[in-house]
């Protein structure tokens, strides 16, 4: 398998569309409202997944998907280490874990496109609202529903297929060899993404139900989102932020 496969072809696609965002951003001086947005959504996610991320059993799952996928991070070195070896991905891994390599990829370029867009309209509306209201008539702003769906498709996606490669040992055994050469590599923040997985979706046991209680409430909070009177979605967006504050 040649660098030019389709697989790292896809990869340094999604990567260099995160980076033309991120350059941008800090071009127009819209960096800060886009890190604005990404510390609101979590905030968000932490209160909405309270009790799945208090759970001893799909607590390291919840904190997965809050930190390596909906988390505000700076995702910088990570994107740089995937990028150098998205030609040896096809070569190193199996099919399946090339396909999640891909999920992640487009995940992030998907997620970083709609927070660029609704960090622009938040920005504009300016802070003479409250947070809530603001965030909800900049969500509407955005659009984009087949985009917020999409979305939440990769998501179930990579967590069946987390949930599928856990239950080879000789996968989790490699990866557990790779992390000396991966840190002599420079590759130790992608090394981590990979284990952080594996680790939460092995002890998950069926993650069907977990997976099931995402989409539900997140197509739910969508629904709000799009669908609610403005100051109904505003008022059960605040009071679910505030639950993170208590």
């Amino acid at each position: 398998m040649n660098a030019s496969s389709p697989a790292a072809d896809r990869i340094r696609a999604q990567l260099a569309l995160v980076q033309a965002l991120r350059d941008e951003a800090r071009s127009e001086g819209l960096a800060e409202a886009v890190r604005a947005v990404k510390r609101l959504q979590a905030r968000r996610f932490r209160a909405t997944y309270a009790d799945a991320l208090a759970d001893p059993v799909q607590g390291p799952a919840a904190r997965f998907f809050l930190e390596e996928l909906y988390g505000d991070h700076d995702f910088v070195e990570r994107d740089a280490q995937f990028g150098r070896i998205a030609g040896a991905i096809e070569r190193v891994f199996p099919d399946a874990v090339t396909e999640l390599a891909v999920d992640l990829a487009e995940m992030h370029a998907l997620t970083e496109t709609l927070d660029h867009t609704l960090a622009s309209h938040w920005l504009a509306l300016g802070d003479q609202e409250p947070e809530a209201r603001r965030y909800a008539r900049a969500w509407r702003l955005t659009g984009r529903r087949d985009a917020r769906e999409r979305q939440l498709g990769v998501v179930q996606h990579m967590g069946t297929e987390l949930q599928r490669l856990t239950r080879s040992k000789a996968l989790l055994l490699a990866l557990r060899m790779m992390r000396r050469p991966a840190r002599a590599a420079g590759l130790d923040a992608l090394q981590q993404f990979l284990e952080s997985g594996f680790e939460a979706f092995a002890g998950l046991g069926d993650a069907r139900g977990f997976l099931a209680t995402i989409t539900e409430r997140e197509r739910r909070w969508i629904g709000r989102l799009f669908d609610a009177g403005l100051e109904s979605c505003a008022n059960d967006l605040q009071t679910e932020l505030c639950a993170t504050e208590s």
